[in-house]
């Protein structure tokens, strides 16, 4: 090894301070695993070498093997969350974070997907046994299944806060009201909401759910198209009452839109 290479390396296991962070940003697998044996390399110094994306993988797994590093919130978040980590550290790591940095997990672009993924179902799995005001946050703030889980509860303050939130999405709308447990007044907050009653896939669901209000069933129905309106009449398992609607729609249309095209 030529002196100045040994040189950085006695560096790196000595150095402080200034001298140290500046090492942090060392190109050099073997610079960077010295430091690690440095005593004075801290926390700070720990959090300034996982902020780096072009960080080796073998380095952090050195960091990962120390466990006074890992009892450290704030060094256990940027384990699960940096793009290199080894995914056998990720998926350890994630589960023991607390909610709110699974919630920043989980919204971080940066993150691996699955590590995201995973991070959303430790929180939803958690859901049940929160207090209310973590529902209401993670209503508002959390990624879309992580709301939708929340709307799902139908917690009554936490409704209208989950169907505010913006990273909601449609698909998470559609799965909540196809939960035959789904509590009533979830299914009557999304008919009334301005967003999501609005959005066609959403009305038909909502016309094909017994618990949906009448008046709401009464305002989708003309905005259906014919076929779409057929194809619920023909279902099995239509709420009497809904079908009842439905055929004096359908008795409603002018006779060219029944006849169809020629």
């Amino acid at each position: 090894m030529p002196p100045e290479s040994e040189s950085l390396l006695d560096r790196a296991r000595s150095a402080s301070g200034d001298e140290l962070k500046a090492l942090v940003y060392e190109s050099g697998e073997e610079v960077l695993l010295a430091m690690l044996e440095n005593p004075n390399f801290e926390e700070p110094h720990v959090t300034l070498l996982l902020n780096r994306l072009d960080l080796p993988a073998n380095v952090i797994d050195a960091v990962a093997a120390q466990p006074k590093w890992l009892s450290s919130e704030g060094v256990g978040f940027r384990l699960a969350c940096h793009p290199r980590t080894p995914k056998r550290i990720a998926l350890a790591t994630v589960r023991q974070l607390y909610l709110f940095d699974l919630v920043r997990l989980s919204l971080l672009p940066s993150a691996p997907a699955d590590i995201k993924r995973v991070a959303e179902e430790v929180i939803i799995a958690r859901v049940p046994h929160l207090p209310i005001g973590q529902k209401l946050t993670l209503a508002r703030r959390g990624a879309s299944r992580v709301a939708g889980a929340i709307l799902g509860e139908g917690h009554a303050q936490a409704i209208k806060a989950a169907l505010n939130n913006s990273f909601l999405t449609e698909s998470q709308v559609l799965k909540v009201l196809a939960k035959a447990s789904v509590p009533e007044r979830v299914i009557a907050a999304i008919a009334q909401h301005p967003k999501w009653a609005c959005q066609y896939s959403v009305r038909m669901a909502l016309v094909r759910n017994a618990h949906t209000p009448v008046p709401c069933v009464l305002a989708f129905l003309p905005h259906l198209n014919l076929h779409d309106l057929k194809e619920i009449a023909g279902l099995q398992d239509l709420a009497p009452h809904l079908r009842k609607y439905i055929d004096q729609e359908l008795v409603r249309r002018p006779a060219d839109e029944l006849a169809g095209p020629d």
